[in-house]
């Protein structure tokens, strides 16, 4: 099989020629983003370009604080993509969410490539795409998820007062938002793996395919890679809520 047609410059630019049917759509939709699909559209593109020079020079050069470098840098930024803005998690929460995205992530990406691929996990050819997509949809869960749980608890404050008051213990009034969040965030992921091969061809799989791969071999990667996202997704989520939680309320059983 041959791999992906090369593009030129002139044949690359001319998809840009879309965006100019999402800007009729959104004035005539009267969607005041112009100007943030504009800026996103320049953000990604620049973004992909200056990685996909840094990566093509990382994979002809391979070394090992390379790919490590690469999975802080990851794994830093999306922590901050999650916490940064929360101004309603206090410190401890904050680190149990930084805590449970780094190991899970981790984790789920060691298992891959070095039980499932059987390659070292300093092969950066495999380990920081395979990173990419675990740890971008683990965070992607876990913000869902703590969106979810904290505004159901504010949504639901006179219902929690009730309870406090009745004797019930905070662990056991938060567990059910913890769950509901879980469930919430999960859904995105098991969405994907319902319509995955009839109704849509997978990202990871199209690139393996264009690229020259058999499509038997793109399947089992893809089939792996969903199951890793989903395991990756489900560990963050959970440990981040259920420990999380916890600091919401002190020994003496009162909400802070």
């Amino acid at each position: 099989m041959k791999g992906a047609v090369s593009l030129s410059i002139f044949q690359f630019s001319l998809i840009y020629l879309l965006l100019i049917i999402v800007l009729i759509i959104m004035k005539k939709s009267k969607v005041n983003q112009t100007r943030l699909l504009l800026v996103a559209s320049l953000r990604m593109t620049v973004q992909l370009v200056i990685v996909g020079y840094v990566l093509q020079y990382v994979f002809s050069n391979p070394n090992p604080l390379f790919t490590v470098f690469f999975l802080i840098i990851m794994i830093a930024f999306s922590v901050n993509r999650v916490i940064s803005h929360r101004t309603d998690l206090n410190r401890n929460f904050k680190i149990a969410i930084a805590a449970s995205l780094a190991f899970s992530g981790l984790f789920v990406l060691i298992f891959f490539v070095t039980i499932v691929v059987r390659k070292s996990i300093f092969n950066p050819q495999y380990t920081i795409p395979l990173a990419g997509m675990i740890i971008g949809n683990a965070m992607t869960g876990v913000n869902i998820a703590i969106k979810t749980f904290m505004d159901d608890i504010s949504n639901s404050k006179s219902k929690i007062n009730t309870l406090l008051n009745l004797g019930v213990e905070p662990k056991d009034i938060l567990k059910p938002f913890a769950n509901n969040a879980l469930e919430t965030a999960l859904i995105p992921t098991m969405n994907s793996m319902l319509g995955m091969g009839i109704i849509f061809l997978p990202g990871m799989m199209t690139g393996q395919m264009l690229s020259g791969t058999l499509p038997t071999t793109a399947i089992m990667y893809q089939i792996a890679i969903m199951i890793a996202i989903c395991t990756s997704v489900c560990i963050t989520v959970f440990l981040s809520l259920n420990l999380g939680y916890k600091s919401l309320y002190n020994s003496k059983k009162q909400f802070l």
